[in-house]
């Protein structure tokens, strides 16, 4: 058993590839060619953002797209460049190195074999669940600040400005406000037609892809404009015929101080990628019905860009756009994907000369849509206006990766993540009042203790939610001190564990030392209904001793009778309130006690059967 699951995990088509049939393979192949023609416009726009020559793109698309879709889990995630890892790519390495460079291309390629190394070695460690430590909050201040990045980097392209290179956001912004009045006015309208064009697009023909639209509009409007002025009174410039559209063999720049540089981006990069990538994959899967395999989607993404740095790729991750058309097209089998690479090969060795008609202001106009698509409006209107806490993680992301894409993305998770420890660090302690019920009743009310339920005058009864770890402990420390602090003569406590799912070695030390000051107090802790994991974490630990295993019960009915004979008798004697069905019939020496209680005490009240 133990041998076929790992073979799996190193070749996982063998679960899928039965479910090929003909019929498949002809939705697979329809899901591919709508893939391949959608990628083609996208995959050069993600090379610009991340600042490398067009091509870079569309290798991106290919080699790591066909080994992410067979080594992966997910039946129709699309794997390739996308907006925010290229955003991320060029936000790291461009203080490094020249956008384009030779040494900045070779330093990208190491960037994507480290990340990918990082991917691989998680997902063998099966470390999968990390990825839900990334609150959604933080994933939607990361894109919405990568959106406002795409839109600053593209100020010089879309207006004509020669904005200073590796200037900071506000920096941009400040420049484009001083200098607007140099802006080329051609340049400018072509990336304005391109813009119109493609939202008109977007809205009016909603099944045609809207960014070759946009690109064709701008390219007429540029040639138009060249042919009756003159390229050099426009000033218009293109992105120039791509020079080949194989992926070429590569080889990372493996050097020291490179690789010193770049281990902390990676890790980055390798992260938000996998988030990226499992959430969309989760997406697509709750509509198909697919169950997903987190730690072998961390293989099949680490593998892509291992194998894709080898072959001039950036780094990559999942596509939302391409997997949600992969699953609406109709594809079965992660063979759609693998299918889409080739395809796209040939696109783009028939549509590679015609790159050199496209204005690089028409490329700005359409990145300019992509970055408004990024910012999830409906999701930061909600936070904003009735979740207080996620207000702050946003906010924190979104202006922290404005200022430093990296530390802003950092500081929002440790944000995010202080916020649940506060959280579960003050589980809920509650004193519980005997049901309301009389007699025979099996409705069970619970209620807090209060003037007109009052609770025993010597034995409370505390319930814990939560879990009881090291940050907590202060905190339920605090609430069964309360108790007898309040009122010396409660001494008895039952303390309801039903509730708590999980106790770490300094819980199982609150519990003995609790347990030790209550019978120095002349009382005893009882801790009523604990769970397997609770009870075989005080075993291990040892502190059941301290407890008492006695004093472990499952039951409050059981626990109730073993603590009222301890309690004090001649209390018991004074009391009117009978809060216990016990209190009814003896008191705890074991003394008759026949009469009834005054009108006024809580008679009503008893305990609960086992």
């Amino acid at each position: 058993m133990r041998l076929s699951a790992h073979a799996n995990s190193w070749l996982p088509m063998r679960a899928w590839w039965p479910q090929v049939t003909r019929q498949t393979l002809r939705g697979d192949a329809t899901a591919a060619l709508t893939g391949a023609v959608i990628v083609l416009p996208q995959a050069v726009a993600f090379a610009t953002i991340a600042g490398l020559p067009p091509q870079y793109g569309l290798y991106a698309a290919m080699v790591p797209t066909i080994v992410a879709a067979l080594w992966g889990s997910s039946f129709h995630l699309v794997s390739g460049p996308t907006t925010a890892i290229s955003v991320l790519v060029f936000a790291t390495l461009s203080p490094l190195a020249e956008p384009g460079s030779e040494r900045y291309i070779g330093m990208v390629l190491t960037l994507a074999l480290l990340a990918g190394v990082f991917q691989l070695a998680m997902g063998l460690a099966r470390l999968g669940a990390l990825v839900n430590f990334i609150s959604h909050t933080v994933i939607v201040g990361f894109t919405a600040g990568a959106a406002l990045l795409i839109v600053a980097s593209q100020i010089k392209n879309f207006f004509g400005l020669a904005v200073p290179r590796g200037a900071e956001f506000h920096e941009t912004l400040l420049y484009a406000a001083e200098h607007l009045g140099e802006a080329h006015v051609w340049v400018l309208a072509v990336g304005a037609v391109t813009l119109a064009s493609g939202l008109l697009a977007r809205r009016v023909l909603p099944r045609w892809p809207y960014m070759i639209v946009a690109m064709v509009a701008g390219a007429i409007t540029a040639a138009v404009l060249n042919l009756a002025l003159g390229a050099e009174r426009t000033g218009i410039t293109t992105i120039g015929a791509l020079p080949g559209a194989l992926p070429v063999p590569s080889l990372p720049d493996l050097s020291y101080a490179t690789l010193k540089s770049l281990l902390f981006p990676a890790a980055v990069v390798a992260v938000i990628a996998l988030t990226e990538a499992v959430a969309i994959a989760r997406s697509v899967a709750a509509k198909s019905g697919q169950r997903l395999d987190a730690d072998q989607e961390f293989i099949g993404q680490g593998l892509s860009n291992i194998a894709g740095s080898f072959f001039s790729a950036y780094p990559s991750s999942g596509s939302f756009n391409r997997s949600g058309i992969n699953h609406a097209a109709g594809a079965s089998t992660p063979l759609a994907a693998a299918l889409s690479a080739p395809i796209l090969l040939a696109i783009a060795l028939l549509a590679a000369p015609l790159a050199a008609y496209l204005p690089v202001a028409a490329l700005a106009g359409i990145l300019f849509i992509v970055a408004w698509g990024l910012i999830d409006w409906h999701h930061i209107g909600q936070i904003l206006r009735h979740h207080p806490h996620e207000r702050i993680v946003l906010l924190v992301t979104w202006v922290g990766v404005l200022i430093d894409l990296e530390r802003g993305l950092f500081f929002g998770i440790v944000v995010s993540l202080l916020f649940y420890l506060y959280r579960t660090s003050q589980p809920s302690v509650e004193e519980r009042a005997p049901p309301t019920a009389a007699r025979g009743d099996v409705r069970r009310k619970m209620v807090a203790a209060s003037e007109t339920d009052p609770p025993c005058p010597q034995l409370a009864m505390l319930r814990v939610r939560g879990s009881i770890y090291f940050g907590a402990v202060e905190h339920v420390r605090e609430a069964l001190h309360r108790v007898d602090e309040t009122d010396a003569r409660r001494k008895w406590v039952l303390l309801m564990a039903q509730g708590i799912n999980f106790v770490d070695l300094a819980g199982a030390q609150l519990l003995a030392d609790e347990a030790q000051r209550r019978r120095a107090l002349g009382g005893a802790l009882f801790v009523v209904g604990a769970q397997p994991a609770v009870r075989q974490m005080l075993e291990r630990s040892e502190h059941i001793a301290a407890i008492g295993a006695e004093r472990l019960i499952a039951h409050k009915g059981d626990a109730l009778r073993a603590a009222y004979p301890l309690l004090d008798s001649a209390e018991c004697r004074a009391c009117s309130k009978r809060v216990f069905e016990e209190c009814h019939v003896v008191l705890p020496d074991g003394t008759p006690r026949p009469e009834n209680p005054p009108e006024s005490s809580s008679a009503a009240n008893r305990s609960e059967s086992p």
